[in-house]
């Protein structure tokens, strides 16, 4: 169960991006400083950046840091801070699919429920984020996949050629634990492709549903220092 949430973390952050991508006319919901590239591509072709592609750098950066201070302040009044953006990110993957259900797949890149539904994902996705930094440091980050791909193939290389005094036990783990996250990652790509063919913007009922599971897997609250001294 340790690598459950990790899991479903990166299986979401994959369909959520796919799912945003083919929708929002080529915008990166949680890999979002692939929105840069596509920033600057689109001004070396002497065209004009949508709105959601100049702003969702922006509003990432904005909720990073929101969700930092109300992480401390919920923690300094005994709350269970992780929990609770959880659920704050679960209410906003479901108000993206309330409104791509009802406006539908967005005409265009600037339309205002393509602008809405495009922030509200990419907010939903820089709490991912966040909490991933603060609470899962010893797993790679859900959103970008690039590093552990590396860290895949360096442990594969050493597996097949072992290194002299190399902790090999830990290093097998390693292998199996971010094979699993890449590999639910690659799930949640290929679910999100199936599902919007067959079924369209409706695939966006599926983020939210995960994300009930993700808090259900939660680990329980740390226990107050000092607790049954």
């Amino acid at each position: 169960m340790k690598y459950a949430l990790p899991g479903l973390l990166c299986f979401n952050a994959g369909f959520v991006d796919t799912a945003g991508f083919v929708t929002l006319h080529g915008l990166f919901t949680a890999h979002v400083t692939g929105n840069l590239v596509t920033f600057a591509a689109a001004i070396a072709e002497g065209r004009m950046p949508s709105v959601s592609k100049i702003i969702a750098v922006p509003v990432f950066c904005v909720v990073v840091i929101a969700a930092r201070l109300v992480s401390r302040w919920l923690v300094t009044r005994g709350y269970d801070d992780f929990r609770i953006l959880m659920a704050a990110k679960l209410i906003l993957l479901a108000h993206a699919a309330l409104v791509a259900i009802q406006l539908g797949a967005p005409l265009a890149a600037d339309t205002p429920n393509a602008i809405m539904m495009g922030m509200t994902l990419v907010s939903a996705m820089a709490l991912q984020n966040a909490l991933h930094r603060t609470h899962l440091t010893d797993a790679p980050p859900s959103t970008v996949m690039t590093g552990t791909i590396t860290q895949l193939l360096l442990d594969a290389t050493h597996v097949w050629k072992p290194h002299p005094g190399a902790d090999h036990g830990q290093v097998r783990t390693r292998l199996r634990r971010f094979g699993l996250f890449l590999a639910s990652f690659v799930a949640g790509c290929a679910v999100a492709a199936a599902l919007y063919l067959l079924v369209g913007v409706w695939c966006f009922l599926v983020p939210p549903l995960v994300a009930v599971v993700e808090i259900y897997v939660l680990p329980p609250p740390a226990a107050p220092a000092g607790a049954g001294a």
